[in-house]
């Protein structure tokens, strides 16, 4: 980064940080231009600007996933804000005196308030009030376009989605699974890009089910692909520093965290890529194995809308499916267009914590089998009454949360779990493999 671009921005008397990434601010700078004087291509420069001229309306405009704090000198006040979705970390506490204070990483708080919360996405903060700028899973009305109306739409907005992701000030890579939807976005991006875009896979060497996929859908797309393995001894090691990074003891997130943390640890120690796309929230907005369950549509529209607006505190997760084939309306958007191969277009939804190797899960289990007594699980659960441990597993993760994390359980809102309520839902893991529609998904 050049020099003009390191933070923070200063404009008289006020000052901003920020964590983000601005669409589009290319506009926005322009029109800025006529009355600002800009002294690096950062786009975080032209927030304080923006501030100025717009106020805190300055969010809503936005089209971005960031994170910010501004001190605004003049009024003498600080005003933070987080994007809609919560993309960007934030955390928020306050210490002994009431004062608010901030940090983009939750251990940075620790010592320092009673309770730190995650910062609520699509809000920002002013005059000691929390305020809604965004609520991206509120939902104005009901769609009822046609079929290929409504496909036509998915295909354009995940397209210009990408698109504008494709600009960015670092080198962008691209995280492939071999599943529907990190594929999509690497097959889009290899189509809009002049050379061959890099793709990364990571599996498990004696079980990953995403290696071969990936393989086939770097073959079809073109890209310059990587796979990298990681070991048993690296999970179990790996273990206590993913916690500690995550701010979390949940189960979902932690497995799939692991090979998150292991490939971007690989590709940041082994190349000079700093940015990385993948496919997500995709779950959250199509249906994953467990909403195959939902006992009506509304029930399938609430529970997405609360997996959307909680999807900040798990791995960075609508349409319930009449079709047979989970997500159909994104498969049925990209039919056309020679984007994928039929048989990953169409391949069944396996977790990625599950798709890097079955036997990944299966060897925290068994570490967590072998460290615990079954009644010293009994007891040491007991004492936990906020979000209670239930298997030996996440009773593990809950007891190195608390060793970073003394007393933030409610950093988290609880375990991401199936909607018990529904039939067929009713388990006790939270990987799909114990639901009774996984079918061929691991294969």
């Amino acid at each position: 980064m050049a020099p003009s671009g390191i933070q923070p921005f200063r404009l008289g008397d006020s000052y901003v940080v920020c964590n983000g990434e601005i669409y589009g601010f290319k506009k926005l700078k322009e029109e800025l231009s006529e009355k600002y004087i800009f002294k690096s291509e950062s786009y975080c420069e032209i927030l304080l600007p923006m501030y100025l001229e717009y106020g805190t309306a300055m969010f809503a405009m936005l089209d971005a996933e960031f994170a910010c704090i501004i001190y605004d000198g003049d009024a003498g006040e600080f005003i933070a804000a987080r994007d809609p979705i919560g993309i960007r970390p934030l955390y928020y506490g306050y210490d002994k005196e009431g004062a608010v204070i901030f940090a983009s990483e939750a251990k940075n708080l620790v010592g320092l308030t009673d309770n730190i919360l995650p910062f609520p996405p699509g809000c920002y903060y002013k005059s000691g009030q929390f305020i809604r700028y965004c609520d991206i899973a509120k939902v104005d009305r009901i769609c009822r376009d046609d079929l290929e109306t409504v496909c036509k739409h998915i295909h354009d907005k995940l397209i210009a989605g990408v698109e504008k992701r494709l600009v960015a000030d670092a080198k962008v890579g691209f995280l492939l699974s071999g599943g529907l939807d990190s594929s999509l976005v690497c097959a889009i991006a290899a189509k809009k890009s002049k050379e061959p875009i890099k793709t990364f896979a990571i599996g498990m060497s004696e079980d990953a089910i995403d290696l071969k996929y990936a393989r086939q859908a770097e073959d079809y797309i073109g890209s310059e692909h990587t796979e990298i393995y990681m070991t048993p001894d690296e999970v179990i090691s790996s273990l206590e520093k993913v916690i500690q990074l995550l701010g979390t003891y949940d189960i979902t997130t932690i497995r799939a965290s692991m090979g998150m943390y292991l490939v971007c640890k690989s590709i940041h120690e082994q190349t000079d890529i700093r940015v990385l796309l993948t496919g997500e929230v995709s779950d959250e907005l199509f249906g994953y194995k467990y909403t195959d369950f939902a006992p009506d549509a509304m029930a399938f529209q609430m529970e997405a809308q609360k997996r959307i607006s909680e999807h900040h505190m798990y791995d960075v997760l609508l349409k319930i499916n009449t079709y047979g084939k989970g997500k159909y309306l994104l498969r049925r958007a990209f039919e056309d267009g020679d984007y994928l191969p039929e048989e990953i277009l169409w391949r069944e939804k396996a977790a990625f914590s599950d798709a890097v190797g079955h036997s990944m899960v299966d060897y925290l289990k068994e570490y967590a089998e072998n460290k615990y007594t079954d009644k010293e699980c009994e007891r040491m659960c007991k004492k936990y009454t906020y979000a209670r441990p239930f298997t030996k597993e996440s009773l593990l993760y809950r007891e190195i949360f608390e060793t970073y994390y003394p007393g933030q359980a409610e950093l988290v809102v609880g375990y991401w779990m199936p909607n018990k309520e529904w039939e067929g839902c009713d388990v006790k893991d939270p990987s799909a493999r114990v639901l009774s529609n996984y079918g061929d998904s691991g294969k």
